[in-house]
């Protein structure tokens, strides 16, 4: 690896000759020993600028190991064209794509142009969450099914606050990605005919879903992963990002013509911390020690695939330490929009799954117990007419799982509150039984006097059977399998579950090629901001797979493969790594709360305002609680006794930040007469009634909530950070883009394809040719001396 001592000392003249021997020029040495001189008593911006501009001449683009200077300390630097952060279904599937788009356009080498970096290769929410049969949804394909990609749109746009061009490419992008899957080697299932038929999910009116068991999210991780693997792409594992360092205006990149281009805010680099090497650092760390684990990632492009914050709220089926990157990106300089927009739904708390689709369709028991398990009840029939109405909501729950404002007057989703009003208002305990029918022991279950739709789909399935599990094990067995794995047989235990955050439908403002702000960041997955108020059940997988093509496709086709520039840069990269040693300094000198006694309170204040209920009131007071604690953290920082609570320090520091925007996002809309949407409900003491027997303790009345304000489907809230601000985020509205209509002749869009193909090779011809002309000027001057 090239340090600071040889960039050095080959600015001022030690070479390799061609017999790859090593000679000083005379009357170096005095240069030599002035600059080391210099570096040693300037040690922040001079130096390192210096070291990454000699250490990258000549560099292609390929990953490079490099080194900076801070300090006095060597700083270790990866460079490369492009990074992908995050190691999900999402982010393996741009790696791929992006690997064979280079490879098509004739680019040298393209595996060694981009690498993918991540806490943890195999965590994540894509290789540890699912459900009975995680759905994904596409564009419909089985023979009998008449289906468009503008339908598609349609529906995704449907409850408002959703980008129409985004909801358009996810459809018509939507085959291309599942066939892709299909042969990475994902196991959907198909007919003797090849045709892959579909099911109805939640929010979808035709029958777009399909699955390849509880595991499909894990299935695809994995494939891609492997497809990456096998193409060569670098992964490095267990970076923490610490910093995502902008730079305001800086020139277009290479290849692009500034009269075309004007100058962007660009994301610069990656900060991370090595979680190994810091962790077997001495303790208390010191400067040196956090320098020495502190890896820079420099590339000409980034994207993002790191998830949900999922960390946010108390109860979560996200998987544990799903943290996100929402707070760094919004201080990177990133929009927010629809930070208000959530989806909550049942389930299981012991191990983290969801209980949707075939966990309800075979109708379990329903059960309360006291906090210490005692005094077990039936809770469900006192919501309900007649137990047939009853077991017909459950059966609904399966395909309309989350949680949904709409659905709870006469609805599904009246079964949420009554899990909510037993656990989070009465102080009890719920369990899915699958031993017993709804009713207790000995009750049967009567096909003949469930509504029509329940009854029907058991018996053209054959779950006539007597108990809910015997139901279970014929309709899908794999769904036991996956508690079993996990130690739970609830084939002779009960299931306990709560009301749990399972995914964010907002996030990060995106393109129709989802590049965020910055012209060089890409966001996709769960990080990007394109769901709206509603999204069908597995849309959600289909979109973090087209995200990851288009922003492939986006830096295939217009952007050159070769490296970053850094000149321009390093100076920001300095002062951020010289920040990031400040802050956990800071950290570990505090005498303030543990990070889990921050973390905690974040959790309990987010899920108490801004779940699935909210009210007014109650939000502008825990907005202004978190306000106060990040700047606490800032200011005071949090006590560590070790290396994994500074490191959980950081994490809590980011997480304070995501936390205010996301109070003072609901906070706005709220003020701007928001109503109950999606998957939350506003409190309201003048709106309608959701049931008698849904007390609210504030009121010691029936829970009342205000109805949606149909007219704010045609705003997207948005924030951008604004540290001068005394709420530190400039708030404003989006009228959301609508779905393309227009049409082109053939021609004249392969005349444009063609024309675009022509630019973009030429201008990765140029650049190749400054590379080599680069490297032949140094191979001569270096064969001269």
């Amino acid at each position: 690896m090239p340090n600071s001592i040889t960039a050095l000392t080959s600015v001022c003249g030690w070479h390799k000759t061609p017999r790859g021997s090593h000679r000083y020029h005379k009357g170096v040495l005095f240069p030599v020993f002035f600059v080391l001189f210099v570096v040693q008593a300037f040690p922040l911006r001079y130096s390192a600028s210096s070291v990454v501009n000699s250490v990258v001449s000549g560099h292609n683009g390929r990953m490079q190991e490099l080194s900076l200077n801070v300090r006095g300390q060597t700083v270790a630097v990866r460079s490369c064209n492009t990074w992908i952060i995050g190691a999900g279904a999402a982010g393996m599937n741009a790696a791929v794509h992006l690997c064979e788009l280079w490879r098509q356009a004739g680019v040298e080498s393209p595996q060694e142009r981009l690498a993918v970096a991540a806490r943890d290769l195999s965590g994540g929410a894509s290789r540890r969450s699912g459900s009975d049969k995680q759905t994904y949804y596409k564009l419909g394909s089985s023979a009998d099914m008449s289906d468009t990609a503008l339908d598609f749109a349609q529906t995704l746009t449907a409850s408002g606050c959703c980008h129409g061009d985004n909801a358009l490419v996810e459809g018509l992008c939507s085959l291309r990605e599942f066939y892709h899957l299909v042969e990475a080697g994902v196991e959907f299932p198909h007919d003797r005919w090849g045709g892959f038929a579909g099911y109805r999910t939640d929010h979808d009116p035709a029958g777009r879903a399909t699955s390849a068991g509880p595991k499909t999210s894990q299935q695809m991780s994995l494939c891609l992963q492997r497809q990456a693997k096998d193409c060569g792409i670098a992964m490095l594992d267990a970076l923490e990002v610490a910093d995502l360092v902008s730079v305001a205006g800086v020139s277009p990149a290479r290849g692009q013509d500034a009269r075309d281009t004007p100058a962007a805010d660009r994301l610069a680099g990656v900060i991370c911390l090595d979680r190994r090497r810091l962790l077997q650092a001495p303790w208390p760390p010191r400067e040196k020690d956090i320098l020495a684990a502190t890896v820079v990632l420099v590339g000409e492009n980034f994207i993002l695939a790191a998830g949900g914050s999922g960390e946010l709220f108390a109860q979560s089926v996200y998987p544990s330490g799903q943290w996100g990157l929402l707070g760094l990106t919004l201080r990177a300089g990133m929009t927010g929009v629809n930070l208000t927009e959530w989806q909550f739904g049942l389930a299981s708390t012991a191990f983290r799954w969801n209980v949707s689709g075939s966990y309800m369709q075979v109708i379990p028991r329903f059960v309360s117990t006291d906090a210490a398990g005692g005094d077990a009840r039936d809770f469900l029939q006192e919501y309900f007419a007649t137990p047939a109405e009853m077991a017909g909501a459950i059966f609904l729950k399966g395909y309309q799982w989350p949680f949904d404002a709409g659905r709870i007057v006469g609805g599904s989703s009246l079964i949420d509150m009554a899990v909510h009003q037993e656990t989070a208002v009465r102080g009890r305990r719920v369990y899915l039984d699958f031993r017993t029918n709804p009713g207790g022991a000995g009750s049967p279950l009567e096909l003949k006097d469930l509504p029509a739709e329940a009854g029907d789909y058991l018996r053209r399935t054959g779950c006539t059977q007597r108990l809910p599990i015997q139901r279970l094990a014929h309709l899908n067995a794999p769904a036991i399998d996956i508690y079993s794995e996990h130690g739970i047989d609830i084939s002779k235990d009960s299931l306990e579950i709560a009301l749990c955050a399972q995914h964010h439908n907002g996030g990060l403002a995106v393109d129709a090629w989802w590049r965020s702000d910055l012209e060089n960041a890409f966001v996709i997955g769960e990080m990007a901001g394109t769901h709206g108020v509603r999204r069908p059940g597995g849309a959600a997988l289909n979109a973090g797979q087209v995200g990851g093509l288009r922003a492939a496709q986006c830096i295939a086709r217009t952007r050159p493969a070769g490296p970053p520039d850094l000149s321009a840069t390093a100076p920001a990269l300095q002062d951020a790594m010289a920040s990031l040693v400040a802050t956990c300094l800071l950290h570990v000198r505090s005498t303030g709360p543990v990070p889990d006694q921050a973390i905690e309170q974040i959790r309990r204040r987010t899920s108490r305002t801004a779940a699935y209920l909210r009210w007014p009131d109650g939000l502008e007071e825990a907005a202004r609680e978190a306000l106060a604690q990040h700047r606490r953290i800032a200011k005071e920082g949090l006590g560590c006794d070790d290396a994994g609570e500074l490191l959980l320090a950081l994490l809590a520091a980011q997480q304070s930040l995501a936390h205010v925007a996301v109070l003072l996002a609901n906070k706005e809309l709220l003020s701007r007469g928001g109503g109950s949407r999606g998957g939350y409900c506003v409190l309201d003491d003048a709106g309608q009634a959701m049931h008698p027997r849904l007390i609210d303790p504030r009121t010691d009345q029936p829970y009342r909530f205000r109805p949606e304000n149909i007219a704010l489907r045609q705003e997207i809230l948005a924030l951008r950070y604004d540290p001068g601000r005394c709420d530190l985020f400039e708030v404003t509205l989006q009228t959301p883009r609508p779905i393309p209509r227009e049409t082109e002749p053939f021609e004249t869009i392969w005349r444009q394809y063609r024309q675009e193909r022509e630019r973009t090779l030429n201008a990765e011809d140029a650049e190749e040719r400054g590379v080599k002309k680069n490297l032949n000027h140094k191979e001569h001057k270096e064969y001269e001396e």
